[in-house]
């Protein structure tokens, strides 16, 4: 029985995993488009609220709780719900946009392995220290020189709701072999509640009055594709996909999620960049990369995988 604990961890990515994994991503790419399209007329955090209360309700008279300590199920809740998304949807609407958006989150890749090594104890490579310089150097680039149209306001709450991603990667990988579905469905019921009182603090209870009785059905539409597709689909086969294929198969597809999302938005909302965030984006893209294929061409790895073994 101990022998095949690991054997989700470590099973190859065939077919089957990769075409999910590559929906989850178009889903997430997605999802950024319909983000702004959402809180244009709606206060944001009251928007993620509501994504998810439609994640939990009704999915968890269905579902069995997860089999996890109190405090994984209410750290991924905190770290998803309010943190990651609720922090983002308030970057969006204070005016960031949704390609860009979906770029500056990957900065979770880095933040996760920070974390895994101070808590965890892995080692971070060379390879990674230089993709990790290199992604924060261009976020200071999109902040410094891109005219203003970047508020530092809203990559600041961008930075921390990618913080709030790589702690629930912690979580999951915490959580053992716990049934990831039921791990996304009963921690959606935690968000709700918090994100509703801060958006009657932040937008005012009649903006959200307003919203929950009079919004419009592309208000609605948004949310349930956010809920449903995004959320259930979207992390319970991702956190899936991570415990059985392991995060250094999966994680490395996240890098597609930006692309997506690059592309819908200037498709959706006409979106240019200006000659600061082409110099700040390009230095993430390329940071990213090295951070997850740095192995293969880091010169002194090389070295060492080239020379004889006694």
């Amino acid at each position: 029985m101990t022998a095949s604990a690991p054997v989700p961890a470590t099973q190859p990515l065939g077919t089957r995993g990769l075409l999910l994994a590559l929906l989850i991503t178009l889903i997430w790419g997605l999802n950024f488009v319909v983000i702004k399209w959402s809180v244009d007329d709606a206060p944001p955090l009251l928007v993620a609220a509501l994504r998810f209360a439609v994640a939990a309700v009704p999915a968890v008279f269905f579902v069995r709780p997860p089999a996890v300590p109190a405090r994984i199920l209410w750290g991924y809740g905190v770290a998803v719900g309010v943190v990651q998304f609720g922090l983002l949807y308030l970057a969006i609407a204070l005016g960031l946009n949704a390609g860009l958006a979906s770029l500056l989150m990957q900065i979770q890749a880095f933040f996760t392995a920070l974390l895994a090594a101070a808590f965890l104890g892995e080692r971070i490579q060379p390879w990674q220290a230089a993709g990790i310089t290199l992604a924060f150097g261009g976020m200071a680039v999109i902040g410094l020189l891109s005219g203003g149209e970047v508020s530092l306001l809203g990559l600041g709450l961008t930075l921390v709701a990618a913080l709030g991603w790589a702690v629930s990667n912690l979580l999951v990988r915490a959580s053992g072999g716990a049934n990831v579905f039921s791990l996304v469905i009963w921690s959606s019921l935690i968000a709700p509640v918090p994100l509703t009182v801060m958006s009657g603090v932040v937008s005012g209870w009649d903006a959200v009055a307003r919203a929950l009785f009079h919004g419009g059905w592309e208000l609605w539409a948004a949310v349930l594709y956010m809920g449903l597709a995004n959320t259930v689909l979207g992390f319970g086969v991702w956190s899936l996909l991570i415990q059985r294929h392991g995060a250094g198969r999966v994680a490395p597809l996240s890098l597609l999620v930006p692309v997506f999302g690059l592309i819908s938005s200037a498709i959706v909302y006409h979106e240019v960049f200006p000659p600061g965030k082409v110099v700040g984006a390009a230095l993430i893209a390329v940071g990213l990369l090295l951070h997850v294929f740095g192995r293969r061409v880091w010169p002194v790895n090389r070295a060492k995988s080239a020379a004889p073994h006694p």
